[in-house]
């Protein structure tokens, strides 16, 4: 679980090759955890592992219901429960059109250069009529797949004027951005549903994925480990990774700032599984 962090860094085929599970990918870009890991927790008896990632801006970003990092997270639970059987056989009707007709595919976001009829509706351009601020392109720069395994595109991770068009389009979105955190009432919303998880015997891991450049500089000056990820950590008692921890992941850069290519994506999840089965905080056979 967590925000876009863990859908591109965590890859579904290395997580199995290591571990002989294929994992539930149920991270969502631009959302908080907190609504998927309290549906999990209070609607399920599950209590198996949960990874959940821990994107400062928006791990820590809000616990109101219309705020848009919660909204986006909690209406895919809703979703999953009140969708309807025309829903799930329109779902199940379409996958093979959607490996033969690329005009019938989309994405989960709507990128501006999806080409599905619903995508480019959305993304049609009759000028600034409502002055509102407009967004500068947000092209899709990551190929998800059946199961929601989501490597990045190799356009991203090898060509620059690409890469700074997504740069740009973070920035927007950043500098938009006038709320501040909320940075207790997260924590506490969180720490409630991880003790009733662990407390049934659930394993909970936090992960803090790499970012880098411009992104990695705001996240350390005004989100910083100390003052947000380190009081979760101990709050929580649960077992926590941090990237630069680590000499393996120190350097690497992710093209757009937030996200890594799919090379070292999957060199990433094959490192962290290894060290998180060396720590105890998975199984060391492949069979459990």
């Amino acid at each position: 679980m967590g925000s876009s962090r863990v859908l591109f860094d965590i890859q579904l085929d290395e997580w199995e090759a290591e571990t002989g599970v294929r994992p539930i990918q149920l991270a969502s870009a631009g959302a908080s955890p907190l609504p998927i890991f309290h549906d999990v927790v209070n609607n399920t008896d599950f209590k198996g592992t949960i990874l959940v990632g821990v994107t400062p801006g928006l791990f820590f970003s809000t616990t109101y219901p219309e705020a848009s990092p919660w909204k986006r997270a909690q209406t895919r639970a809703d979703y999953y429960k009140n969708r309807t059987y025309a829903q799930r056989l329109n779902h199940w009707l379409s996958l093979p059109l959607q490996k033969s007709l690329v005009f019938v595919s989309t994405s989960e976001e709507g990128w501006t250069d999806d080409i599905d009829l619903k995508s480019l509706l959305n993304n049609i351009n009759s000028g600034n009529r409502t002055g509102k601020p407009q967004y500068p392109p947000f092209n899709a720069f990551a190929y998800i797949e059946e199961d929601r395994n989501n490597p990045m595109s190799e356009k991203t991770a090898t060509d620059t004027a690409f890469a700074n068009s997504i740069k740009e389009a973070w920035k927007f979105i950043i500098l938009g951005n006038k709320n501040p955190p909320e940075r207790e009432a997260t924590t506490n919303f969180f720490l409630v549903d991880a003790k009733k998880f662990i407390e049934r015997g659930g394993n909970l891991i936090l992960l803090r994925c790499p970012s880098s450049g411009w992104i990695k500089g705001g996240e350390d000056k005004f989100l910083s480990r100390e003052e947000f990820w380190d009081p979760l950590v101990k709050a929580t008692n649960a077992k926590a990774y941090y990237f630069e921890d680590y000499d393996q992941f120190k350097n690497l850069e992710c093209p757009e700032w937030s996200h890594l290519s799919a090379p070292d994506a999957r060199f990433f999840t094959t490192e962290l599984v290894r060290i998180m089965k060396a720590d105890g905080a998975l199984s060391n056979s492949k069979t459990n």
